[in-house]
């Protein structure tokens, strides 16, 4: 299997004082997305838990139009190790809409273009239904919960990390160069047990919240979303009208709270 951290030499100065030492850096690979045979995006990302990431992105982004996803493989056309484990296909046997290419990775919107973008949500998605509340409490301790799994994070101090948490912990921890593809991995990884729509879980997230992440907790069914960083103001105006709770600046014991609206 592919490799997510690589070891090199390093030159390290403290105090007046040059040293040679050991480093690990976190790998970062294109990933050639297709659902049923069609090229859906390219992006990049660490290598590991790579049909998660392509069955929540294809969730997260309306691409599935409701199918089941039958089964995920590496490079239809050919076998894993010629394609480098580089590329993977999400077969639903031909049954998901006709596949619209993306052109861009991340999405940012604002004015008309965002009322536009939460207009496209609305017409997909419905209001989340919350099957549990989050004590505020219970809120500002899962940044600790998922630090203490983030292995990659402690080696190499370069990988986001996303997670769905219950109030007792956290139940599964995906890290990625980008906080979009480990959102995308924790989804994919909800989706292919059966365990969407979300609504009894929350979604926290190493990052800012922007309204892409807002956009795949809204697919997943997440009625509560947790971020070590501040959200955007769409993100915020799309939580709100999804009906999902959005803590910004969870550190220590404290957070903001965004939505719902005071």
């Amino acid at each position: 299997m592919p490799r997510r951290a690589v070891r090199t030499l390093v030159r390290r100065h403290r105090r007046g004082a040059t040293t040679t030492a050991p480093d690990e850096l976190i790998v970062e690979e294109p990933l050639e997305i297709r659902l049923d045979g069609h090229l859906v995006t390219t992006t990049m990302r660490t290598p590991g838990h790579d049909f998660e990431l392509a069955a929540g992105l294809c969730l997260g982004d309306g691409l599935l139009g409701g199918a089941t996803v039958r089964g995920i493989a590496y490079c239809a056309t050919g076998d894993a190790v010629s394609s480098a484990f580089n590329v993977v296909t999400v077969d639903t046997g031909g049954l998901a809409p006709p596949v619209v290419r993306r052109l861009s990775g991340a999405t940012s919107s604002c004015g008309l273009c965002g009322s536009a973008s939460i207009e496209q949500l609305v017409e997909r998605l419905s209001p989340v239904v919350p099957r549990a509340s989050f004590d505020l409490d219970v809120l500002v301790t899962v940044p600790e919960w998922v630090a203490a799994e983030q292995e990659l994070f402690s080696r190499t101090g370069s990988v986001h990390a996303a997670a769905a948490f219950t109030e007792t912990g956290s139940v599964v921890v995906r890290e990625d160069v980008g906080r979009h593809n480990a959102v995308d991995k924790v989804v994919g990884r909800l989706l292919l047990d059966g365990r969407l729509p979300a609504a009894s879980l929350g979604l926290y997230v190493s990052g800012r919240a922007s309204f892409e992440i807002v956009q795949k907790a809204w697919a997943g069914g997440f009625a509560t979303v947790v971020a070590v960083s501040a959200p955007t103001a769409l993100a915020v105006e799309t939580a709100r009208t999804a009906g999902i709770t959005l803590a910004g600046f969870v550190r220590g014991d404290r957070l903001t709270l965004y939505s719902p609206p005071p």
